[in-house]
Order: C-alpha cells, then sequence, then structure tokens
C-alpha cells in the first residue's frame, strides 16, 4: 500500500477545504472538471464489495483526486485496504483515483470491506472528498448513495 501517496492526497485535500485555491471574494481561481464514479456494490455474508471506476469529463486534467466511501454499517477492526486506499473512520475508506485525463477514466478500484456484524442491508455513500483542486459544478454524477442488500446481488450506480 502506498501509505504515503494517500496521506498527500488527504492532506491536499485538507488544505482544499480550509480555502486554498479560492481568489479574491471566494472566486475559484484553479481549473474546472467534472468528476464521476460507475460501479456497483455487492453485500454477502457481512462482506461488501464495491468496484468503480472514477471518470472526468473535463475540461481539464486532474494529476489525482480522492472518492470517499462511507457506510451505515462499521466496518471490522482488520481490513485490507487496497492499494491507494485508507480506512478513515469506523465507517469511512478514502481511495486516491490516480490521475484522470480530460474525457478519461481514472484507475479501476475494488474494494472488498469486512463489516463488524451480518447486517442486513448497507446504505452505500459514494463521493468526492478531494477532487485535485478543481471546481466541478455537477455533482449529480459523483454522489451516489446505493443500498445493497445481503444477497449477493450487485446494485450499479
Amino acid at each position: 500500500m502506498r501509505r504515503g501517496a494517500v496521506r498527500s492526497v488527504v492532506v491536499a485535500g485538507l488544505l482544499v477545504l480550509a480555502g486554498a485555491g479560492a481568489g479574491p471574494a471566494g472566486a475559484w481561481a484553479g481549473p474546472e472538471a467534472d468528476v464521476s464514479y460507475h460501479g456497483r456494490v455487492a453485500l454477502q455474508r457481512g462482506q461488501l464489495r464495491v468496484w468503480m471506476v472514477p471518470q472526468n469529463e473535463g475540461p481539464s486534467a486532474l494529476a489525482n483526486a480522492t472518492v470517499r466511501v462511507r457506510l451505515s454499517a462499521d466496518l471490522a477492526d482488520a481490513q485490507e485496504p487496497a492499494a491507494g486506499c485508507a480506512r478513515a473512520g469506523e465507517r469511512e475508506v478514502v481511495c486516491e483515483t490516480g490521475p484522470l485525463p480530460e474525457h478519461g477514466r481514472g484507475r479501476h478500484i475494488g474494494l472488498v470491506l469486512g463489516l463488524r456484524e451480518r447486517p442486513a442491508e448497507v446504505a452505500v455513500r459514494i463521493d468526492t472528498w478531494w477532487n485535485g483542486g478543481a471546481a466541478d459544478r455537477n455533482h449529480g454524477n459523483d454522489e451516489h448513495v446505493v443500498l445493497a442488500l445481503d444477497t449477493g446481488d450487485a446494485y450499479a450506480f
């Protein structure tokens, strides 16, 4: 796992949230991009699988971004996060997307998350936590809520 890379993305995200990059009177001085996520989730016997591909519709390329996956159930104590991902709380995981070219896709992100208990359903919230310092005016395609039932069936977003 590249903990240093994830840590740098998390720190950069905090700087963006604190207002770095904002110009006079709150005007945004950075690039503009339209980040989105497409994938599926499946829940079976206390294990949640999340597979997604980040995408950027432009108009600017991004060197990196961070996607956040939040759950309605607690994660098990022992987790083996995928490369570029880190646990960020009892119910939260963040992953770097890698480079997002203008009008292109990022790396595939696959998570296998153990849950503390075996819930009948889990609400999975997927959103952009840090977008590489870009303005994104269309959050309709990067904020998803998916209800996964404990059937093993895949639910698309």
